[in-house]
């Protein structure tokens, strides 16, 4: 994401075998329940939190996946009762409120603090 020339945030997505290294990878999928994208961080700048990037970032994620065809699409954000703060670490898996705002469905714990959710993209 930009704010004319300046990178303010950003997305990271990928397939499994483009981005393997996950914590508690027991916890993400059972064998031969891959998905086929996986969003697994954001990064906003400070001067730039709370103005809607991370959202924007997931949205640009979301179409760049169904450009590229679609398919399964897993996050890994905080989950948190409503109104909990949470300290903004540099890299982040966003909250499940965004990831169920754009159109994702819980799926199950991950670690003490994470969850899985989960979300079928169509093709472009």
């Amino acid at each position: 994401m930009f704010e004319g020339e300046e990178a303010v945030g950003w997305c990271q997505y990928g397939s499994p075998a483009e981005l393997p290294g996950i914590t508690h990878r027991a916890q993400v999928a059972a064998p031969g329940d891959l998905p086929d994208y996986r969003i697994t961080c954001f990064y906003v700048d400070r001067r730039h939190r709370g103005r809607g990037v991370a959202r924007a970032a997931l949205a640009g994620a979301l179409d760049l996946i169904a450009a590229a065809g679609g398919g399964v699409v897993d996050g890994y954000p905080q989950d948190r009762a409503p109104g909990v703060r949470v300290s903004s670490p540099f890299l982040h898996g966003g909250s499940r409120a965004m990831f169920e705002d754009a159109g994702f469905v819980y799926v199950r714990p991950k670690g003490t603090r994470d969850c899985i959710v989960r979300r079928t993209v169509a093709p472009a």
